[in-house]
């Protein structure tokens, strides 16, 4: 892909569009990385469950688990299984780290793999006085060292919540920032759409929220978190139908189609076990036939008796996975 900064907005707000999944990492039983489970994983997602992109390599992904080659080998394997499958679908790479160096070589492995776009997390700031400036600073340089469109990623668990006014004047003077996944409240990334209309595609990681955000604000962009890939099945594609319903305008269908979901919604929900939504969601992969496996530490797995209390909850969640 021939990166250009002066195209990539408008190139984003062609092609950025549709459902993209923040997807897990794949790890052996010796906690190896299993590029093989997590190639076949990436066919499944692409070919069966027709996601529009698979966002690779975030917190969903374990990278705070991960080394710098393992990343990009992540990166490697997740671009080569994309580029071939059967139907068209992007790879957004998350470069996110809390030191700038690996930020940039991750991103400048991105551009050697064309990838679509890749994703910057807002930096911690522990110490930081003048919060909106250093941010401000940290994603213009970024946009002056790197060619691939930028989407940034903003979630208070980083100490800070950005504005929109910020984030629209990031917008505005880097030409390279074309996306926002911005886990904020509603009031506020309502906000943000309103004011960059054109400039910057703004999301938000909420499933509860995506149709009512098709209907209100006009988004056509779901960046990006894990219920495309929890909530359907090769049969039982519910997610995409409502979104297509809701594309076309036909919200009364679109409604009553989501509304059904909402027994998987609960089940995933009520059968999650404290401090374990990594295993628990890996594990409800494994119930729906694809590659789950275990999580790294710092995080927690599943006992024996809490995969029978998921079991007993996807038994009852009405997904159609056979």
């Amino acid at each position: 892909m021939r990166y250009d900064k002066r195209e990539s907005k408008q190139y984003a707000q062609q092609h950025l569009r549709g459902i993209w999944a923040a997807v897990p990492t794949t790890f052996k039983e010796n906690l190896d990385l299993d590029l093989e489970a997590f190639g076949h994983n990436v066919e499944h997602w692409v070919e069966k469950l027709q996601i529009d992109g698979l966002f690779v390599g975030g917190k969903q992904g374990e990278f705070f688990s991960m080394s710098i080659e393992e990343r990009k080998r992540l990166f490697e394997t997740s671009v080569r299984c994309i580029r071939g499958a059967s139907r068209p679908a992007g790879v957004m790479l998350s470069c996110s780290d809390q030191n700038l160096d690996v930020v940039l070589k991750l991103a400048q492995h991105a551009e050697v793999l064309s990838a679509d776009y890749i994703v910057v997390h807002s930096p911690m700031l522990p110490f930081a006085t003048d919060v909106d400036s250093t941010v401000y600073e940290y994603y213009r340089y970024l946009s002056e060292c790197i060619s691939v469109p930028i989407a940034m990623w903003n979630h208070p668990d980083c100490g800070y919540v950005m504005s929109p006014a910020l984030c629209a004047r990031i917008a505005r003077d880097c030409p390279s920032i074309v996306a926002i996944k911005y886990s904020v409240a509603r009031s506020l990334y309502a906000e943000l759409t309103h004011m960059t209309q054109g400039t910057l595609l703004v999301s938000s990681s909420s499933e509860v929220e995506w149709l009512d955000n098709i209907a209100e604000l006009g988004w056509r962009l779901y960046l990006c978190s894990i219920p495309p890939i929890l909530y359907q099945t090769p049969h039982d594609r519910r997610m995409q139908q409502y979104t297509q319903l809701a594309f076309s305008g036909d919200l009364q269908a679109a409604r009553l189609v989501r509304d059904s979901l909402e027994p998987v919604r609960r089940a995933l929900h009520d059968s999650r076990p404290p401090g374990t939504p990594h295993a628990q969601q890996k594990y409800w992969q494994e119930l729906l036939g694809q590659a789950g496996g275990p999580v790294r530490p710092p995080l927690l797995n599943l006992t024996d008796s809490q995969r029978k209390t998921i079991q007993t909850a996807f038994a009852q969640s009405g997904l159609r996975h056979m």
